[in-house]
């Protein structure tokens, strides 16, 4: 038998709703755990590249972690078989997120030599937001960008970084570590 004969709709509406509720989990844990306690990391982010890995890039492994344990209670254990699909809502969520933010956003990958897609390009602009302000959007694809924010924008306050600039940056850092 299958893995996907035995998907039931409940796993399909479990995945789903873990997918959507992660844009909110994620931009809560960026907000308080990345620009909190664990800025260590995440200050690499906010930095010019030194090196082809930044200490930002730990993240991935410790939300893929958690996925793995999650998927393992679930296939492990029958009371706990709802995580699967759970497990599987985050993991897709962290494959989109990885797409949008580290290839097309910043160019990761070979992605700056992707065609510029209007919706991504709405998300590079909120997100270059992010990096400017250093504040909100702390979501990745469904920002919120709160009023004060498109206030300063609308003012002209603060340092000019759109998309593209995000992109140029991280053409310059490859080309640094080249």
């Amino acid at each position: 038998m299958s893995v996907l004969s035995s998907v039931t709709a409940p796993d399909i509406v479990i995945f789903l709703a873990t997918f959507v509720v992660m844009e909110a989990v994620a931009a809560a844990e960026h907000r308080w755990a990345m620009h909190g306690f664990a800025w260590g990391w995440h200050r690499s982010h906010h930095l010019p590249p030194v090196g082809r890995v930044d200490k930002n890039d730990r993240f991935p492994f410790v939300f893929a972690g958690l996925a793995i344990g999650l998927f393992l209670a679930g296939t492990n254990v029958d009371a706990l078989r709802f995580l699967v699909p759970v497990a599987a809502g985050i993991t897709a969520y962290g494959a989109v997120y990885f797409l949008v933010h580290d290839v097309y956003i910043h160019g990761r990958l070979g992605g700056r030599h992707l065609p510029r897609i209007a919706p991504l390009e709405r998300l590079a602009e909120a997100h270059a937001l992010h990096h400017r302000f250093n504040a909100a959007p702390y979501g990745m694809l469904a920002p919120v960008v709160p009023a004060d924010i498109r206030e300063k924008v609308a003012a002209g306050r603060g340092a000019p970084m759109d998309a593209a600039a995000l992109r140029a940056r991280a053409e310059t850092a490859r080309k640094v570590r080249a």
